[in-house]
């Protein structure tokens, strides 16, 4: 997957922005993990979650990464559901194609 799969034309501006940011990460492994989920769940989000998620994509991608992958512990404040719904995100269940294309 090399970018979003959604179209951001029915998106307010401040969640286009947001969608940009998921996928325009640092990291590529970031790009995939944040995109994804932001293609997923980016129209679904109400304002506390679209506020915590901007406040994530603020995040160092060095240290997302490390706390995705269960290297380090995210901080306390990063301890919400919104958080522990991106470290349960599957892509693979929201996107079936991309399981069956490998």
């Amino acid at each position: 997957m090399t970018g979003s799969t959604i179209t951001s034309a029915d998106l307010d501006p401040r969640r286009r922005r947001m969608l940009f940011r998921a996928w325009h990460r640092g990291i590529r492994e970031m790009d995939l993990i944040l995109g994804q989920f932001a293609d997923s769940e980016i129209a679904k989000l109400g304002e506390t979650d679209l506020d915590e998620f901007e406040s994530i994509l603020g995040e160092d991608d060095n240290d997302l990464f490390k706390w995705v992958c269960g290297k380090t512990e995210a901080p306390a404040r990063l301890q919400t559901p919104l958080f522990r719904r991106i470290l349960a995100f599957r892509p693979e269940e929201a996107f079936p194609s991309i399981a069956t294309s490998h």
